[in-house]
């Protein structure tokens, strides 16, 4: 059996030793940024029913803010690695971040199936999630092709179902190709799940 065309979805820990420091700022600064950012409470209010993003308003963080900046920095190695494991060709180019915002997900909150059109690398970095928080989920980009194929034993590997869902913790990034699709199921708890999302381009 060759397994050829693979989906890549990478995840590290941000950095060795923890992020409680950078995450504290980070959480911070993007609940004062909710409270004074009413264009994207009402573009949330509309788009992101019960949570608060700031992608419709202030979708350029890392060039806004010190801490976002510090992200943004730390970031690099990862985006790096993501690049080199997926044989990509960038000499004479550079992957750049062009969009980082902020989520925050109170209870019943959902992020339903998207993509991120024009741009190359995605991912998320979380920021605080609390125990019972749902993961990402991850959709097959084949699954249009099925056509009669037969349904997947319950206990398929990850590599064979039409659908996986990666479990996330606080201090974790995660990299994909932009055009894979991916949601996130309501939020079940009181407590706030905060992530900052982001995307790359090379052109």
């Amino acid at each position: 059996m060759h397994e050829f065309f693979p989906t890549h979805v990478y995840t590290s820990v941000l950095q060795r030793g923890g992020s409680r420091d950078l995450n504290r700022q980070l959480l911070n600064e993007g609940r004062q940024l909710r409270a004074d950012d009413a264009a994207g409470r009402r573009w949330s209010a509309k788009n992101y029913r019960g949570g608060y993003t700031s992608y419709g308003s202030s979708h350029k963080l890392h060039r806004m803010s010190p801490t976002f900046q510090d992200l943004e920095r730390r970031l690099k190695r990862h985006v790096k690695a993501f690049a080199e494991a997926v044989d990509w060709d960038l000499t004479d180019r550079e992957l750049a971040m062009t969009d980082c915002w902020l989520n925050i997900m109170s209870r019943y909150a959902v992020h339903g199936l998207h993509l991120h059109p024009l741009s190359t690398l995605s991912g998320t970095y979380y920021v605080q999630v609390p125990a019972g928080s749902p993961g990402i989920k991850f959709e097959d980009p084949r699954l249009d092709r099925y056509m009669a194929a037969p349904p997947r034993s319950g206990h398929a590997r990850p590599k064979n179902r039409p659908w996986v869902t990666l479990p996330v913790v606080a201090g974790q990034v995660v990299l994909f190709e932009s055009w894979l699709r991916h949601e996130v199921a309501s939020h079940p708890t009181a407590a706030e799940r905060v992530s900052v999302s982001f995307n790359y381009n090379w052109f």
